[in-house]
């Protein structure tokens, strides 16, 4: 490693390795991040606070609770807690629907 003393990096004729203009700046935003996602981040929490209480079950715990919702005519819970599974475990959800699909009928969601 090669040090400089202040008096050697300020040395005339030495031009200082990063310059303030070309100093790195924050990073914009991504595209595909939307601050005002309030119901995103909702979801999020859920899930989380789910896993914490239900460890690796939650999912199922998620799933459950989508059905007991949409087989007691909650659609708006069962959409929810469909979410709520998504967020866990897709593959989990995807087999919800299914469920729901073929024992509601066809206007099951």
């Amino acid at each position: 490693m090669i040090k400089l003393s202040p008096a050697a990096a300020s040395a005339p004729g030495r031009r200082a390795l990063v310059r303030p203009s070309t100093a790195p700046q924050a990073a914009p935003l991504a595209a595909n991040d939307d601050l005002s996602d309030s119901e995103g981040e909702a979801l999020l929490r859920a899930a989380l606070r789910l896993f914490a209480a239900h460890g690796l079950g939650a999912a199922r715990h998620a799933q459950a609770t989508a059905e007991t919702a949409f087989f007691g005519g909650d659609r708006d819970s069962y959409r929810w807690w469909l979410a709520v599974t998504r967020t866990l475990d897709r593959k989990l959800a995807i087999e919800l629907s299914a469920t729901v699909e073929r024992r509601g009928g066809p206007d099951a969601a």
